[in-house]
């Protein structure tokens, strides 16, 4: 991947990961319509080296997917280590994006993403990046947010930037927020300020307005979209195109969502397609009639109908 694209004047459009939305058929639509960067949902080190086998099928790519960074969550050099040389060795993943803020509980008792921000983790946080960009042939970036409970954004953008962090994606919240509260673009701001590697910034982003808002305040590189294109994956055509688009393109990027779901998932992905489906009827007439036919629906000639026939 040509980092140095992260430098011109264009403003770059990020699929953030998202656990159990941005798997890869939703990559692949995003892809396909407007969408820059994609990543894989966040993948643990220790499943990875020993090459657990769903964790294999999340790393997938599609071939609409370049660049395409696998997004990995560590919590012990030794695996973090091995991960970076499997890596290493799949020709088709173009770098290793690294997970500094993810707030679960899970995560945060078992020592992964956000919970590395805290002041007392500061020397494992840089052994275990510092261990990763060395054993990678790959570009590395990180996704962080502001701090553990207290803003060290600054400092830590610092920090791997002088391990060799090529770009950083920063969400504008502590992990203790959670997703409460607005993002703090301020504090985006004080980073792109600070660091000589684009930064991306993330939080709060759900349509072309407010992007284009997030751009200008902040003078980042670029926005990572992530909750904001759930129910909502056409949220790329309408930063490329610079405004709303018509109900005709929601149609487009929605069959095309479900054919993909379909492809990779085989029939189970009517199924699995159903959550998504209930996201995208919000707003539209006879919405509950839409989703009481879609909860029911078995085949997927029914589930094209039906989008054909509502939307």
């Amino acid at each position: 991947m040509n980092i140095s694209m992260l430098k011109s004047n264009s403003p770059y459009f990020f699929l953030a990961p998202l656990a159990g939305y941005t798997d890869l058929p939703f990559r692949t639509v995003v892809k396909k319509f407007g969408c820059d960067m994609t990543f894989s949902e966040m993948t643990n080190v220790n499943a990875i080296s020993y090459n657990n086998e769903k964790t294999q099928k999340m790393m997938q790519k599609s071939p609409e997917e370049s660049p395409y960074f696998v997004q990995i969550a560590a919590n012990n050099i030794e695996n973090a280590i091995k991960a970076a040389h499997i890596i290493n060795e799949i020709d088709w993943i173009d770098g290793i994006d690294i997970n500094l803020g993810c707030p679960v509980n899970k995560a945060r008792r078992s020592g992964f993403g956000g919970v590395l921000l805290k002041d007392e983790n500061k020397e494992k946080l840089k052994e275990i990046v510092n261990a990763i960009i060395k054993t990678s042939k790959k570009p590395v970036s990180a996704k962080m947010r502001l701090g553990f409970d207290e803003i060290v954004a600054c400092e830590r953008a610092k920090l791997l930037e002088d391990l060799g962090i090529k770009f950083l994606t920063v969400h504008g919240r502590t992990v203790k927020q959670m997703y409460k509260g607005n993002a703090n673009y301020e504090e985006i701001k004080k980073v792109v300020e600070n660091v000589n590697i684009p930064v991306i910034a993330n939080g709060d982003i759900t349509d072309f307005k407010k992007a284009k808002y997030v751009l200008e305040y902040t003078g980042a590189s670029g926005v990572a979209i992530g909750r904001g294109a759930v129910g909502k994956p056409w949220i790329f055509l309408e930063m490329k195109q610079s405004g709303n688009i018509t109900l005709k393109q929601k149609k487009e990027v929605i069959l095309e969502h479900f054919n993909q779901m379909i492809n990779f998932y085989g029939e189970y992905g009517v199924i699995l397609f159903r959550k998504h489906a209930h996201a995208y009827s919000k707003g539209i007439a006879k919405a509950s009639e839409f989703r009481s036919k879609i909860n029911e629906a078995k085949e997927v000639e029914v589930v094209k109908e039906l989008i054909e026939e509502y939307f």
